[in-house]
């Protein structure tokens, strides 16, 4: 693993604020709103599915690639969720949802449109789309998963939740809905 861990401990409550980003913060205080528990594990940067390894083993989840995607054109950006350990096919996801060409969508449109940086892409800077820019696409065996395992927005941290509560009570907070697809 990559990302060092600081330590074992699983934290359940917002961390204080001191050294964190306002987005990370954000994210602790929607979850606290809406009363979604969570548990916390802070660590080292980590920017890809491979440097968590090992993080999802002491969170007990499977952590799970999140792919920020666009059309060819750069008019359609998709958020896709799926397992870690399955490889994402363009034309796979592009027949599922008719949107052909897919690629990976630029950084500044990360930014701009979820708030979030390169390596820390989450469901949770869904949050910060307010114009309903980005559509959701989960692949069907993350919603078969009783946990989800995701970055705050940053990717120092990492979170275990309870998967009815993301694709329920946050997503509706958000005013987001999901498309399900099936990866190979």
């Amino acid at each position: 693993m990559n990302g060092k861990i600081h330590d074992t401990i699983l934290y359940e409550t917002i961390p204080d604020s001191k050294g964190r980003l306002l987005r990370e913060m954000e994210v602790y205080r929607l979850l606290e709103a809406l009363s979604i528990p969570f548990k916390r594990l802070d660590h080292e940067p980590v920017a890809t599915i491979e440097a968590c390894r090992g993080i999802d083993v002491l969170l007990g989840i499977h952590m799970c690639k999140n792919l920020f995607l666009c059309n060819a054109q750069k008019t359609a950006f998709y958020l896709l969720l799926m397992p870690g350990e399955k490889k994402f096919r363009t034309k796979e996801v592009s027949g599922q949802i008719g949107s052909p060409r897919l690629s990976f969508a630029p950084e500044e449109f990360l930014e701009e449109y979820l708030g979030i940086s390169p390596g820390a892409v989450s469901v949770m800077g869904l949050m910060n789309d307010k114009d309903n820019r980005v559509k959701l696409l989960v692949d069907e065996d993350v919603l078969k998963e009783e946990f989800l395992g995701c970055h705050p927005c940053v990717n120092t941290a990492s979170l275990k939740l309870c998967t009815e509560d993301v694709f329920g009570g946050f997503l509706k907070a958000v005013h987001h809905e999901m498309t399900v697809v099936h990866l190979s």
